[in-house]
């Protein structure tokens, strides 16, 4: 592949006033980063007054996910995980089917690091971006008044921050609810009434270094799961179903330990964390009202089964960062902001689906589930052609945005549903650009194609065209490069002879033409940036807002 014209980092934008975003845990400081790469000054507001590592929590991180936070500056988060490659599934004392992450690509398919990890990593990378970072703890937010200028963000204590936006990343416990409740933002949904008891410890554990396990009923849990993940250094996260109303304390001295011992044994452990959570499933009705974007917790809550809460958190971020800064730069009109929600708010709400339906078969509610559920694992364990019916998590995904207005329809190229697991679908207008080795002369520290997309539109675009060049940059002031993609690179993204590709800040494929043509390139430009043609901003880019 021979790179036609490469980016680097985006100039500082000279303004008084900075993107505002609230919370610091991995949302918000992914955003506060992405942000800062975009050249946006961000100050972020953490209510806690320091950091203090809380045991695991959210510890499962998917490749596109790992992707985000390379070009974030973070990927020490892929770099010091543990890439776990096998998932098996149990019930009761019998193995009913297990599966390999297909690690082929050029990040690990997932791995597990925890919450606390990952969140000292930002930290750090927050540190040395402190030319546009500016974090402070103890900051509480009382209140948020908008105007057609910008946010004023009231604090508990000190004086008001006046932000241009807000990125609103205040988790799903009451910080969140105020700032939903100040803007009028419903969170409906439901909670769970079984619990699940959480424990983190360090043990010796052969064979089990890199296989998540599930447990459906085992007879040291009847009636309910257990789940057991691996984690960096010899430690291990173990998920107990326990009933409503479960109390550690009163199972009696050593219950703890008599769990944990049904599970690993007589050999030596030490626990460094436990605690008990209840699950909800929640979405909010608005992502985006004015110029504050909910994202993370603060936007959506779901059951952990498929690891779908951080990683949709992540994608928030980066979402709402390119569109912020676009808006902000003058590349793109004020609307689209808007198609944040539009985009976001449909894979929240695709992620509720899921894992509803996950917490459905795990949480069977009544005697008639129950039963439907042990009659589907009993037929499960006895015919391997029933194991469809079984459901302990579909693991998370990226979004595809076939049906945003962003997104230019192709025909030849249509989206067909998820593809069987291990399966890949074509790509299509909407769906993330698959990853793919690089080798470019000029920049030896650049090894995969999506080290090169997120910083401004990329055409993708077979040689001797530059009138289609040309077209592309004439319909926007962002960022556009073209990129050469005849010759190994073609075939390992699947692209046709002739197509040209138009790929968004995000990695998503913003429209696959048949040919190239100056006409539909410019269009399709456009329409990526909610200017399409006769909407609002036009050739141009648009106005700020």
């Amino acid at each position: 592949m021979e790179t036609v014209e490469t980016m680097e980092t985006a100039e500082t934008v000279e303004t008084a006033d900075p993107v505002v975003v609230i919370g610091a845990g991995p949302v918000g400081l992914t955003a506060a980063l992405l942000l800062a790469r975009w050249g946006l000054p961000v100050t972020v507001l953490e209510r806690h007054p320091a950091r203090v590592p809380v045991g695991s929590r959210s510890i499962c991180q998917q490749r596109d996910v790992l992707d985000i936070w390379c070009h974030a500056g973070a990927g020490r988060i892929a770099e010091e995980g543990l890439a776990w490659t096998t998932a098996r599934t149990y019930y009761r004392d019998r193995e009913l089917f297990s599966w390999r992450f297909d690690d082929s690509g050029t990040l690990p398919p997932c791995v597990n690091i925890s919450q606390a990890r990952t969140e000292e990593i930002l930290d750090e990378c927050a540190a040395a971006r402190r030319d546009l970072v500016d974090v402070r703890w103890g900051c509480e937010v009382a209140g948020l008044e908008q105007d057609d200028d910008g946010v004023t963000v009231r604090c508990a204590s000190g004086d008001p921050i006046r932000a241009s936006y807000v990125v609103a990343c205040s988790g799903g416990g009451r910080a969140g609810a105020a700032v939903r409740d100040g803007l009028g933002i419903g969170f409906p949904g439901e909670s769970f009434d079984d619990e699940f008891l959480i424990v983190d410890l360090e043990a010796d554990l052969p064979g089990w270094e890199r296989e998540r396990r599930f447990y459906f009923d085992p007879p040291w849990n009847p009636g309910r799961q257990v789940l057991i993940h691996p984690c960096p250094g010899s430690r291990y996260r173990i998920d107990w179903q326990v009933p409503p109303g479960f109390a550690l304390e009163g199972e009696g001295t050593g219950a703890l330990d008599g769990r944990v011992r049904q599970i690993i044994g007589d050999r030596p452990y030490e626990i460094v964390w436990h605690s008990v959570y209840r699950f909800q499933s929640r979405v909010a009705d608005r992502m985006r009202a004015g110029r504050v974007l909910l994202a993370g917790d603060a936007a959506h809550l779901y059951a952990p089964f498929g690891a779908r809460g951080l990683n949709s958190g992540v994608p928030d971020a980066e979402n709402a960062a390119w569109k912020i800064a676009f808006v902000a730069r003058g590349w793109a009109p004020p609307e689209l902001l808007e198609t944040y929600h539009v985009e976001r708010h449909a894979a929240a709400l695709e992620n509720l689906d899921v894992t509803a339906a996950t917490m459905r078969f795990l949480v069977p509610q009544g005697e008639a589930a129950r039963a439907r559920r042990a009659a589907a694992l009993e037929r499960a364990a006895a015919d391997p052609r029933e194991l469809g019916g079984i459901d302990s998590g579909r693991f998370a995904e990226p979004f595809w945005y076939g049906d945003s207005p962003l997104t230019t329809p192709e025909p030849s190229r249509p989206l067909t549903g998820r593809p069987p697991k291990g399966a890949v679908h074509p790509p299509a207008p909407g769906v993330i650009v698959p990853d793919a080795p690089v080798a470019l002369p000029d920049r030896p520290g650049v090894t995969r194609l999506r080290q090169l997309l997120r910083d401004g539109l990329t055409l993708l675009l077979p040689p001797g065209n530059d009138g289609c060049a040309e077209a592309a940059r004439a319909a926007t002031a962002a960022p556009v490069q073209v990129l050469d993609p005849t010759g190994n690179l073609a075939g390992a993204l699947d692209m046709r002879p002739g197509e040209v590709w138009l790929v968004r800040p995000d990695a998503h494929l913003a429209a696959t033409l048949p040919r190239p043509d100056p006409g539909p390139v410019a269009a399709a430009v456009r329409t990526a940036l909610a200017g399409g043609p006769g909407g609002p901003g036009g050739p141009g880019g648009g106005r700020s807002g």
